[in-house]
């Protein structure tokens, strides 16, 4: 089995390592000429990002060929899912390939302009992340197919939503405080390869809005204009170290000393 995955905060990661098999991030491989990946069973995890794939993951499967006898997909999402599942199945589908089984998982929801990261920790119990997980779990070692819909007015509102998310020029909404002390961490967990640190960090054109350099800097000097939380979100599954691993795609591949 292979697993294809997108993580800013641990999330996706900690999934994918449940469901096992060989894990790629998405970063890693996105760039390759030659995407053609042939396996018994494939799986692709990532995050919803106002109700839509990140743009990297739609630029992958744009672009990959899976050859499997199952191939399944499953998004992570905080607070509503919308129809990304439904749409990312039809997006697959125009590209020649498939997926069998979709499905959707409730997390945290670590987007700052909205969410307080200590309420989201209280709401934890109440999502029943492990006891929906094994149902998944369990539903891909069935081998069980699952198509998604969603309601036209659901379709409706994840369309006007996607339509007003992440953009190019998003990272202009970060901000730096006077506790960097370039670290670099952010270079490293930033899978757009979309940020310079030197005298100050610089934040380029390919943000994907996935705040991993938010969330996972040391000294929380990365701020978000209008954020509603001080505080961050790693998954407690994940490491930095594995993180980094997932997202730096720098010449130096080294992990955090």
């Amino acid at each position: 089995m292979t697993i294809f995955y997108f993580t800013s905060t641990g999330n996706c990661l900690a999934v994918a390592k449940r469901i096992g098999g060989t894990m790629i991030s998405i970063p890693q491989v996105v760039d390759a000429d030659n995407l053609h990946y042939k396996d018994d069973v494939i799986g692709v995890v990532f995050p919803i990002y106002g109700f839509k794939t990140p743009k990297m993951v739609g630029r992958f499967l744009d672009k990959v060929k899976f050859e499997a006898d199952y191939t399944f997909v499953i998004g992570t999402y905080g607070n509503m899912p919308g129809a990304a599942m439904m749409n990312v199945q039809k997006q697959v589908l125009a590209k020649g390939n498939r997926f069998d089984y979709a499905n959707h998982l409730l997390m945290v929801d670590n987007f700052l302009p909205i969410f307080e990261m200590d309420a989201q920790r209280r709401k934890l119990p109440k999502k029943k992340v492990e006891e929906n997980l094994t149902v998944i779990l369990d539903d891909i070692k069935s081998r069980k197919h699952k198509q998604m819909t969603a309601w036209l007015g659901t379709r409706i509102l994840s369309a006007v939503i996607a339509a007003g998310t992440v953009s190019d020029n998003y990272a202009k909404k970060f901000t730096i405080n006077n506790s960097y002390n370039k670290c670099g961490i952010c270079t490293k967990v930033c899978p757009a390869k979309n940020i310079v640190v030197a005298d100050n960090v610089s934040f380029g054109g390919f943000c994907e809005g996935c705040l991993a350099c938010t969330h996972l800097c040391p000294q929380n000097a990365i701020h978000l204009k209008g954020q509603r939380s001080e505080k961050r979100w790693r998954n407690p599954e994940v490491s930095l170290n594995e993180i980094v691993s997932s997202n730096n795609r720098n010449t130096d591949k080294h992990g955090v000393e």
